[in-house]
Parts: structure tokens; sequence; C-alpha cells
């Protein structure tokens, strides 16, 4: 059995329980109303247990669980964990109950557990909470069937009180503008483990008579209170004396005995509703315990709290000594002298702010002061590595779970691809075996949906076909996505194929090609083989050219993965040649008459296909395939199929500028000036110049670097613009040049000034220089030279 990090046991006969009469006047019911996920509300409560040595233990969560409970001594459970209830039917059904190592439900389930006492959950069980109840059970306005919202307040966000927080209320009276602050003082920071519960409790009973609920939340709260009333009495009438309770604060008082008649909570609970729900645990990590996540019973500092639960003893020295250590990882100068300078101050502000212990604000701010010299950077840093926490819980691989998910744990295990909460990179090569299993793992995940491990973005991807970059984090809610892709299959592999099938079956021409593109490298043989005949047959029947358009440039891109995979791609080549060759042939009808806006569109998918095509000649080139390649004749069919268009007058001047610089480009026109020239004419409109320059210059900064002739004609055709069309012009060729690299706009810059200096001193006896100093030293400044 792994360590669950408990507090120091309690030697159960040693403590002194008082007289056999004192013991029988105790009540046969003792309700221990708790925090969820507070490290003092914890300590307290295996203290009171231990003192109160009952012979069962009643914990607020879903009744049906109960033969999950002796998986929490088992090895490699560790927490944060959650419960994880779904409708097998409905997978998207489904809600968490979360339990860190200092959650008070946690500590009763392992006291009771490692002692041999009864112990059970006593809440609605979840086959209610996520059944459908008809809404007249709610509000009683309307008969029809609503999804229902019976889920605890530590699944979901629910408000107990529709304007007011209980906890808000008793801080205010004890002088507290800060619940969460109050709360610490008053339980999670106390280290001498007396109990406060009688206490909160009639806090509790007093607030529940003057904050009366009303509405939908109020019958939640009635039937979840009704049924754990009905666990007490059958737990008394199997004969147990001493029950122990343990639930939220806010429920304590309607709990505790004497219990009222039991005929009320007999009619509040008639005609539940009921549906079959699978539970299991699953791994949840302190990110998702914290309150800005949105979760309703969230803490602000589930790290802070983890460390207090586990360092009771001098909890800021351990705690600061912890936050110089990160600091230094970071390279950040943290001494020990900062670190005794840091605790000293922290002590001295819990002292003068009357705290028994220094919190979680006076170690911040003693850390911000001392630690980070004033770097909020740092802070965050700390905030989110330890306030927060990064920690990861971990489940026993025989807990019961759908077989999808003990799949992917198998794989995972033997390609050593760890699951972990931060931010991990993974950069794999191709030509080692490991690194393609895992590739071919990642693809896979992919076509399912599966998040937790996607193409990293960040800007390390490598050039080369053999690199591959991808980036992990794993998130609770994943247990969630693989239940749903369970669907598909029981292994990864099978699921990936069937989803693929899925696809085949009702996915358009650019979704089969898309998923030709991921199924290559993902191996899955049997799903490609009908993804492409599926993709024949519809590139055959398909008269659209625009879907042809968006087809090819995944089937290109595929075909690169044939080199370090050894894939045989001679079927995708057969299906690319005849997208290019339908292409070709629809091309003229598909641009003619465009407005701006398709005419942008158009342009962008003409660039994907011309790409398209040179990565089959490129892959044309690299293959030892014996067959004759077609790949040049495709090429040189694409460029007469642009030629054809670019004397043409119902074509688009975007379209035109974009087809004669792909062709210039090709080495295939020698009159490019005269053409640039007739486009900039004066009979042309100004938007028409605009969207013939925007076509030819989009991504070409290097021409204009390198083509003296070309930058010359722009250079003329602007400043023989008149003041009202320069200002007509200028938003319309920002939107061109504004895409150039701010390196290609010095380097353009550099060559006019170049020109402009040439001509200077041809003109500059004419030019009075003094008078024009100012002039151009704002020019220098555009130009980017340094003024003389």
């Amino acid at each position: 059995m792994t360590s669950t990090l408990s507090p120091p046991a309690v030697d159960d006969h040693v403590i002194d329980h008082g007289s056999e009469a004192a013991a029988a006047e105790r009540p046969p019911v003792e309700v221990f109303g708790i925090r969820h996920h507070g490290p003092g509300s914890a300590r307290s409560l295996v203290a009171a247990l231990a003192d109160y040595q009952p012979d069962v233990v009643l914990i607020e969560g879903p009744a049906d669980a109960d033969p999950l409970l002796h998986w929490v001594l088992a090895d490699e459970m560790t927490p944060p964990l959650a419960l994880l209830g779904y409708a097998p039917d409905h997978p998207q059904t489904a809600a968490f109950w979360p339990y860190a190592i200092f959650s008070p439900e946690w500590q009763a389930m392992v006291y009771a557990l490692q002692r041999d006492i009864e112990v059970a959950f006593c809440d609605l069980p979840a086959s209610a909470m996520l059944a459908r109840w008809r809404r007249g059970q709610l509000q009683d306005d309307d008969d029809d069937l609503v999804q229902a919202a019976d889920v605890p307040d530590e699944t979901f966000p629910a408000h107990l009180l529709e304007q007011h927080d209980p906890l808000a209320v008793l801080a205010q009276a004890a002088g507290y503008d800060d619940p969460e602050r109050w709360w610490d003082d008053l339980v999670e920071s106390r280290l001498d483990s007396s109990s406060p519960f009688p206490l909160i409790t009639d806090a509790m009973a007093e607030l529940r008579m003057i904050m009366d609920q009303d509405g939908r939340d109020a019958k939640r709260e009635a039937r979840r209170e009704a049924y754990m009333r009905q666990q007490i009495r059958a737990a008394l009438k199997r004969g147990r004396e001493r029950v122990a309770v343990v639930c939220g604060a806010w429920h304590a008082p309607v709990l505790r005995w004497p219990l009222p008649p039991a005929v009320g909570d007999v009619r509040t609970l008639r005609g539940m509703p009921r549906r079959k729900i699978t539970l299991t645990w699953v791994p949840w990590t302190h990110q998702r315990l914290a309150s800005a996540t949105g979760y309703g019973a969230g803490v602000a500092s589930p790290g802070w709290y983890h460390h207090l639960w586990v360092a009771p003893d001098r909890p800021i020295v351990r705690w600061l000594a912890k936050v110089a250590q990160a600091l230094r990882a970071r390279d950040l100068p943290v001494s020990s002298a900062h670190v005794i300078e840091a605790v000293r101050l922290a002590e001295t502000l819990g002292s003068l702010r009357g705290r028994p212990l220094a919190g979680l604000t006076e170690v911040t701010e003693a850390t911000r002061a001392v630690l980070c010299d004033g770097d909020e950077l740092a802070v965050r840093y700390v905030t989110d590595h330890l306030v927060v926490g990064q920690a990861l819980g971990s489940v026993n691989d025989g807990v019961p779970t759908v077989p999808l998910e003990a799949d992917l744990v198998r794989t995972c295990r033997t390609l050593r691809v760890r699951r972990e909460a931060q931010l991990r990179f993974h950069d794999l090569d191709l030509r080692r075996p490991i690194d393609q299993a895992r590739s071919q793992l990642f693809h896979r995940l992919g076509l399912l949906g599966l998040r937790w491990i996607m193409p990293a973005e960040s800007g390390v991807q490598s050039q080369g076909t053999f690199r591959e970059t991808w980036e992990s984090r794993w998130e609770p809610e994943y247990s969630m996505a693989i239940v749903e892709a369970s669907v598909w299959g029981t292994t990864v592999e099978s699921a990936a194929t069937a989803r693929v099938q899925k696809i085949i079956n009702e996915g358009s021409l650019a979704e089969l090609t898309q998923a030709v593109e991921r199924c290559l490298p993902a191996d899955l043989p049997q799903a490609l083989n009908g993804l492409l005949g599926t993709l024949a047959d519809k590139a055959a029947l398909d008269a659209d050219v625009v879907h042809l358009m968006d087809a090819l440039p995944a089937l290109a891109r595929a075909q690169r993965y044939g080199d370090v995979r050894q894939t045989d791609t001679r079927a995708l080549r057969k299906v690319s040649e005849v997208l290019v060759v339908r292409t070709c042939a629809g091309l003229r009808q598909a641009v003619a008459s465009l407005d701006a806006t398709n005419a942008a569109t158009m342009r962008r998918r003409i660039d994907a296909v011309h790409t398209a095509i040179g990565l089959l000649t490129e892959s044309a080139n690299d293959t030892h395939d014996s067959a004759p390649s077609t790949a040049p004749e495709l090429r040189s069919r694409w460029l007469a199929t642009l030629a054809a268009m670019i004397d043409r007058t119902d074509v688009h001047g975007l379209l035109l500028g974009r087809i004669v610089r792909l062709l210039f480009d090709a080495d295939l026109l020698s009159d490019v000036p005269v053409r640039l020239q007739r486009a900039l004419s004066a009979a042309v409109p100004a938007a028409d110049k605009a969207a013939w320059v925007d076509g030819f210059f989009a991504d070409g900064a290097l021409l204009l670097i390198h083509d003296a002739e070309l930058r010359r004609l722009l250079d003329e055709w602007v400043c023989r613009l008149g003041d009202a069309q320069f200002v007509d012009m200028l938003p319309l060729l920002r939107r061109t040049f504004g895409t150039f690299a701010a390196a290609e706009r010095q380097a353009i810059a550099e060559r006019i000034s170049a020109r402009a200096e040439n001509l200077d001193r041809r003109h500059s006896e004419e030019i009075d220089l003094e008078l024009a100093a100012p002039a151009l030293a704002t020019v220098d400044l555009i130009l980017g030279r340094r003024h003389g």
C-alpha cells in the first residue's frame, strides 16, 4: 500500500473517552460538518473520529459508488483523484466528485478502511443525480422533460444561497472582509486538531434559519438531505450504535440527532427516477481543484493546502524553502539568508494582524518582497506552480474502466509516455522505431479527438520529414473524452479505424482527403484502403472544381510520409493526378466574374493547389519507383491552364496579379514589367490597380528587393499619383506591403534610398539643403537611414 500522507496516527487505545456512563450519553449519530478540500477540517476530523470511535462512517458522496471504496488503500492510488460517474448510453452525461489528500472525505475513507470500520457514501446515487427529472419536480410550472441538474456542489458550481454566501455572512460577523481568510484562521491554519464541528454546526443552523433557500436549489438540496437521513436510519437499523456522518457544513444541522420522522423524507424521495450509471476512479489535478477554474467547491490554493497537510510542523519555514528551491531552478538568485528574512517577515505580518499562524497572504507578501524582489512575473510563477500546484493523481491499473482506457494505459507504459499536468514537449525522430510508434499513437489519438497530445505550435517544429514535435498536458476532462471515444472500439487502433470508417461513410471529398493525411502517419492500413477507394469514387463523380481544389493539398502533403515510414503512396499519386487533371479542366470557368471576396478565397485555393503540385513533383523526384512519373506533365498542364487566363477581361485583378506572379516565378513570362505598367495605367480604376498589386506582390518582398526594374515601375507609379488618388490607394497598398517582414521592408527602403541618393547628387545644385533639412530628416526616418 502506498503512503496516503496521513497525519501522525492516533493511538485509539490511549485516548481517554471518559467513563462508560459518559460514553453512553453520547448520541448514536455524530455529524461532522466539514469544508470540502480543507486540511484543517481534515486534521480536526481525524482527531474527532478517533475520539468518537464510530462503528460506521457515512460520507457525503454518491451512494452507488460504494463498491469502489476498497480501492482507496490500493497501491498507486495517489490523490488528487475523482469519482467519475457517466451514463454508458450517453457518456456526455457525467459528473465528477474530486478528492485531494487533504480532503476530509478522503481522510475519513482512509481512517475507516485502515481500521476495518464500515464506510459508505450516503448522498443521492449518481443514477438519480444524472437521471432526467420532470421540470414539474423542480419548478411547478412545466411538465417538459429537462436534463437533471442534480449534481452535488462538489461537482459543478452551485450557489447554496441565491444571493448570499453563508461563509461570507459568518466572516462579516467575525469582523473579516474576506470569507476565505476567516475560514483559514478558524479552521485551516489550526494545528492543535481540536474539534470545531459543534460550533460550526450551530452557526450553520442559525444561518439556515435566516437565509432560506427557494426554487430549484432548495428542492435539490431537500432531496439530497432526505436521502442522507434515510441512510443514517438504515445504518441504525442494521444495529450500528455510533454513526459518524461526514458532510458539507451546510447540511450538518439537518442531519444531527435526533432525526425527524421518516415519513417526510419518504414522501420527498417518492418517484425518484434512475438511469444506468457507471462509476470509476480517475486521476485529478490540483489545478482542477482551484476555484478559479469555476469548480463550485474549489479552493483558491490547493498547493498551499497540500503543504499544510503534509508539513504540519514549521509549515512557514518549509514552504518558503520550497519557494526558494523553485526560484533557484529558474536561475533566480535566492540564498538561505533570503529565506530566513522571508520567514521573519511572514511571521511578523501574521502576528501584527492577529492571526494564529501566518497564512498564504503573509507568505505571498514575504515572497514578493524578499525572495522575488518585487518581480510580479516570479510571484506569478510561484502561484501557478506551488500555490495552486500542478500535482496529478494516479489510479491503480486494476480499477474498473473502459477497455479503451486500459489499452491506452498499456500502450503509454510500453512507449514511456507519461500523463503529466505540466506542459511537456515530445521531439520525435521518426528514424527511431520507438518514436515512430509514439507518432502513430499521437496521430491515432488525434483521429479520436483526444487533445491530450497535440502538434506543437512553439516554432521548434523541424522542417525535415523525419522530425515531429508534439506537446502534451493532461487535464482531468480527458478521462471523460476517453469514455466518449470508447464507443468506437476497445483499443486505440480499432477505435481510430472505426472513427475513420464513419468519415468514409459520411465525409465530403475534402474531409476524406484530410482523413487520408491523418490516417497515413497513424498507420491504419485497413482504414486507408477504404479511404482511398471511396476517395477515388467521389473524385470521379464530383464536378465542383472548388471541392477538387480543397481536396488536393491534403493528399499532396500526405505523400511526404512515404519517405521515412516506408509507406506505399502509389495509390495516393493516382488519386492526386485525377484531381489535378479535373481541376485544370474546370478552373477556367471557376474564376470567371468573381467579386472581391470570392476572388480572395479563390486566390488562396490557387496558391494551395500550386504548392500541392510542387509537392507532388518533389515526391515524384524523390521516389525510387520504377514506374514513370506523370508529375512533370501535371505541372506543365497546370501552368498552361494558368497562362491561358492572364489576358482575360472577366478575371478579377487580384487573380490576374497572382497568376502573373506564379508564371513569373516559373520563368514562363518575360513581359512582367509591361504587364505591371499596363495594370497600373491611368485608365485602370484605383481599386483594380490595388487588387492587381496585392495579387502580384503578396508574400513577394524578395521581388522588390532584387528586381530593380519592377521596383522602379512601382516607384514611378506611386510618384505619378495625385493627392486624392494617393489617399484612396494608401490603405489598399498598406494591406499588401504590411504583410512583409520588418527586415524585408528595411531592405526595400535601402534600395529605394540608394536610388534617391543618386537623384540627390544629380539635382543637388537645384535644392536648398538648409531649407529642406527638416523634410530630409523625416524622409531619412521613413527610409531607415541615419540622417547625416
